[in-house]
């Protein structure tokens, strides 16, 4: 080195320290928000900040911001002179039990959250990344829609979220949470997204505002009757999870993020098993009545075969004749899909069917084998459900299941009634292996009513109708409903010992996991709507 350059690094040197401590300054600044106020005024809503939720959501000390000193640059009603950094968003990427993940996080305390040309750019921008890079996206959604000043140019951010979510959708996991208002248009990004987190009392989702709706109806209704946690966790099935508060809903986020892959070139992540995967489950005889007609929780037989007990439902409050959740089995994820006698008998209503066909359709994105308990006695019959088309809405979950090429196991508890037994995934609709209990009953319909439209004439000409109908149903049963029946046809390639349910399973996915299918050359199916 020369003279002249020692010199140069030795003038230039407080310079750059002044710089640095600036820069160090600024970003302080960004983080703390423009207004102390502000920030107050989001804890007294029980709100956290945007980087309060991000150090929650990931790993300790690995969120990487980027742009946080972008600005926006519009013009008119004040704009000109309210250009705060970050532009109401941060984004960025850290890591969740170890893995890369990207988010963005609206920070309510500038402009609301609202989203302008600069935030939705910023979006935009974390989208793009996730995508490249092969890993999941989170949405910390705290905002109030488009940025009414900026116009059209907020309308298009909106747009470009839209298209992006949809180009990643089934390509990497995405989940939005919930955690402030989501008005308008923009409630259609977070509808987009594999799933949705609310967090009760502060967030809500809905097109029109209750405003709106009492101007145009008449119906006075509060906000989070309208759109909050609840409302949407049990009548509308748009939220998936809900919860009392962020820390307990972003916990369960990283949870979830723990049990998918990164994206769909990859299998979901192994965990370490401490459950042999040979115990015994024998419980399950004392769980599951053998006489069809009697309810029983399917959630406690799912906590007997899986991993530790432990179950994550997805839409637990919804639609909840069917259960739909996430476990482990020999350390490995699994979906299980469940009819539950508990809840309208376990029939497949227009709800369940929604509800499970969208489950499939996820797990089969995302290479979560699927393990279905069939415990069913048909579709729900109804006016109702015809006028609003049950026909339409149980074919989406037949669709769902015969275009899935995750493995596919399918277990036959007591009853499988019908087109419900054919559609739970059944053999003949591609589960790679079809088991069944000593209990299962699998026909058209009950001995019942199938021996009164086979036996109807026979039954009314005899001299003593319910002595003969009787003699009849009991005839009819021991034909064509022993449990041995179908396994004697090869629609069921077992029939099993409850006990050995874990073990059965467990072994059966093992040999699957290698399952390679063909699927046809196509732009994608036409889904059923």
């Amino acid at each position: 080195m020369t003279i002249l350059d020692d010199l140069t690094v030795t003038q230039a040197a407080p310079d750059l320290r002044r710089a640095t401590a600036e820069l160090r300054r600024l970003k302080e600044e960004v983080s703390r928000g423009p207004d102390p106020a502000a920030t107050r005024r989001q804890h007294e809503k029980n709100k956290l900040t945007a980087h309060e939720r991000l150090e929650l959501l990931f790993d300790e000390g690995t969120f990487t911001e980027i742009e946080p000193l972008r600005r926006h640059r519009a013009t008119g009603f004040g704009l000109e002179d309210r250009k705060p950094h970050g532009d109401g968003v941060v984004i960025g990427w850290g890591l969740v039990h170890g893995r890369t993940v990207f988010a963005y996080a609206h920070d309510f305390r500038v402009f609301a959250g609202a989203l302008g040309e600069a935030h939705a750019q910023k979006v935009h921008k974390v989208m793009d990344l996730a995508e490249a890079a092969g890993a999941p996206l989170v949405g910390l959604n705290d905002g109030a829609g488009a940025r009414i000043q900026e116009g059209v140019t907020a309308l298009a951010g909106y747009g470009g979220i839209f298209r992006r979510t949809v180009a990643a959708s089934g390509v990497i996991p995405q989940i939005s949470v919930m955690l402030g208002p989501c008005a308008g248009g923009a409630a259609y990004a977070p509808a987009l997204t594999d799933y949705v987190f609310m967090v009760r009392e502060t967030a809500q989702m809905f097109i029109t505002g209750p405003d709106v709706v009492q101007a145009v109806t008449g119906e006075k209704i509060t906000h989070n009757g309208l759109g909050g946690a609840d409302v949407h966790a049990t009548a509308s099935g748009v939220c998936h999870f809900a919860y009392d508060d962020e820390a307990d809903c972003l916990e369960d986020v990283r949870f979830l993020l723990a049990l998918l892959p990164s994206n769909n070139r990859e299998l979901p992540p192994a965990a370490p098993c401490e459950d042999p995967v040979d115990r015994c489950t024998g419980a399950l005889t004392e769980l599951v009545p053998a006489d069809p007609g009697r309810s029983y929780d399917i959630r406690r037989v799912i906590e007997e075969i899986v991993d530790d007990g432990e179950v994550f439902e997805v839409h637990e409050a919804w639609a909840p004749n069917i259960v739909c959740a996430l476990a482990r089995l020999g350390g490995h994820t699994v979906g299980i899909v469940a009819n539950q006698p508990a809840a309208l008998a376990g029939v497949l209503d227009i709800h369940a069917s929604e509800k499970a066909a969208r489950f499939v359709s996820t797990c089969d994105s995302f290479n979560v084998p699927l393990v279905t308990l069939v415990d069913v006695p048909g579709f729900l019959p109804g006016v109702d459900q015809e006028h609003n088309g049950i026909i339409r809405h149980g074919a989406k979950l037949l669709h769902a299941y015969c275009n899935a090429t995750v493995p596919r196991i399918s277990l036959v508890l007591r009853k499988a009634y019908g087109g419900a037994y054919i559609v739970m995934d059944s053999r003949s609709i591609g589960a790679d292996l079809a088991f069944a209990w000593p209990t299962n009953e699998i026909a058209v319909m009950g001995a019942e009513g199938a021996a009164g439209v086979v036996f109807r004439r026979e039954i009314a000409a005899s001299a003593d109708p319910e002595a003969t109908r009787a003699r009849l149903i009991d005839a009819y049963r021991t034909e064509l409903m022993h449990p041995y029946y179908a396994a004697e046809r090869g629609l069921v390639d077992d029939v099993i010992d409850p006990a050995d349910t874990r073990r059965i399973l467990i072994r059966s996915l093992a040999m699957l996991r290698t399952k390679r299918a063909e699927v046809p050359a196509r732009k994608h199916g036409n889904v059923p709507t």
